[in-house]
């Protein structure tokens, strides 16, 4: 008889937080080797030698399965252990990727098993986390189909192994599968995601709280007086109310590549109205997704591509739909993005004046702060990648430059700074304010709260009993 799946026993945030140090870490390896392989002065030399062309393109054409004994090989024969030297970092990489795959797929059925219900506004952490976990999977599984000549570097370094040791090496038969299998990788992710689509979906749905009070123009920033602390002086003392204060900071640029990384994934899920609102607006905001440092998509170009090779299921609305959006983004997003630069050059000014003049206003307004300079983040990394990245002229869309040259932006960049240096000189009033703060009213509240719990199970009643005494318990140490 099998036993049920206890979720807290599964210590799910704990693997999320492993896996999405470790996912950094291999995306950046695989950024490296993509750049190493793709220039001919960094690649290992005998990976451009002439005379062993025959025998490179005899291992590409047969890959995964290459006979060891053809005579199109014998030259590997003669350099195996400076093949094997020079192409073991390359090759564990791979390997190393398809035990992180193997890791996320195992952590993502568990998660499925435990029904785990993910909610940005509830869970934030766990929701980000897991969000954060996607993006980055498929960021590496795309950038692993984009190595040149991965195929000759692996069945190269396998047939070394072979060669030196009798026998090749014991991960290269999964490795040249998955290799094969992620050659088109969103189709390949899209089929593995089928299950995770529960999980996945209210996660991506719940940022429908958040994301369309970001990704707003400039002119209803200002009527909204986004980011002032003067629009309403009576509560200029008062913390701003809101119940999901992480969210209130998170980067737009990180929600919009979940949309589109998680809506390619579950993109039966089109159809739903808040999911496709959501895959709409970010789509306009731009048409460049960064997968790691100045490596990026041309987002719509690679989602119309992915579409068309789902045979059988009749995407051409959708795929005439990403055009249209693509269009949109061309025709109107440099110059949204522009006014909101425009707009936060003024706001984060206002803010560096007033915290300056008034630094107590650092503790209950702490959250402006925090605001303000991911907007300024988010906003900076949009314009250096598309910037940096024009979009094709088949498009046939004027664009106009002074859309992309800010001569403003130093400006920026200096309030920037202005903020930062402001919360580092005076962090003490900061934690002052919040340390009182959490002892005299949240732990008061806390304490209401858990009274009036009609049900509480042990273990939960066990952990809230002790962040209460923790928090109640906090003073405001003297020197």
């Amino acid at each position: 008889m099998s036993r049920a799946m206890i979720p807290s026993q599964q210590k799910l945030a704990e693997k999320l937080t492993i896996l999405n140090d470790r996912g950094r870490g291999m995306l950046t390896r695989i950024y490296n080797i993509k750049k190493m392989l793709g220039n001919p002065e960094n690649k290992p030399a005998f990976l451009s030698d002439k005379n062993l062309e025959p025998c490179l393109r005899f291992l590409s054409r047969r890959f995964p399965n290459v006979d060891i004994k053809a005579s199109a090989l014998v030259p590997v024969n003669n350099i195996k252990s400076e093949v094997v030297k020079s192409l073991s970092l390359y090759y564990y990489t791979f390997v190393d990727i398809m035990d992180f795959k193997d890791h996320v797929v195992d952590l993502l059925t568990t998660m499925d098993a435990c029904q785990v219900f993910l909610d940005i506004t509830l869970n934030y952490d766990l929701t980000k986390m897991y969000l954060d976990l996607i993006s980055t999977y498929v960021s590496i599984m795309i950038l692993v189909s984009k190595v040149e000549d991965r195929r000759v570097v692996l069945s190269l370094y396998n047939v070394a192994h072979e060669y030196l040791h009798a026998t090749g090496d014991p991960s290269y038969p999964r490795l040249g599968q998955m290799v094969i299998d992620y050659d088109n990788p969103m189709r390949k992710l899209a089929e593995e995601f089928v299950p995770h689509s529960r999980v996945v979906i209210p996660a991506l749905l719940s940022l429908h709280k958040i994301y369309p009070k970001k990704n707003i123009p400039a002119d209803q920033m200002r009527s909204l007086q986004v980011l002032s602390l003067l629009g309403e002086p009576a509560k200029i003392m008062n913390v701003p109310n809101t119940d999901m204060i992480q969210c209130e900071y998170l980067s737009q640029d990180s929600m919009e590549k979940w949309i589109i990384f998680g809506m390619m994934l579950c993109y039966q899920y089109l159809q739903e109205a808040q999911a496709w609102d959501l895959w709409k607006t970010s789509l306009q905001s731009g048409y460049i997704v960064q997968l790691c440092r100045d490596e990026v998509l041309h987002i719509h170009s690679y989602i119309v591509q992915f579409f068309e090779s789902l045979k059988g299921h009749n995407m051409s609305k959708r795929i005439q739909e990403v055009k249209d959006l693509q269009h949109q983004a061309l025709q109107n997003a440099p110059a949204i993005h522009r006014e909101r630069r425009k707009f936060l050059r003024s706001a984060l000014k206002e803010l560096a004046l007033v915290y300056t003049d008034q630094p107590g206003l650092l503790g209950p307004k702490a959250l402006y702060v925090f605001e303000a300079l991911s907007m300024g983040r988010d906003e900076l990394h949009w314009l250096l990648r598309h910037f940096d990245n024009p979009p094709s002229k088949r498009h046939n869309i004027k664009m106009s430059q002074e859309d992309f040259v800010d001569r403003q932006l130093p400006e920026l960049l200096f309030y920037m700074e202005e903020l930062k240096g402001l919360v580092r000189k005076y962090n003490q009033v900061m934690q002052r304010y919040y340390v009182q703060y959490l002892s005299g009213y949240d732990a008061v509240l806390l304490n209401q709260l858990i009274q009036n719990l009609a049900v509480c199970p042990d273990d939960e009643s066990v952990i809230l009993s002790s962040c209460y005494k923790t928090i109640a318990a906090l003073n405001v140490k003297q020197e």
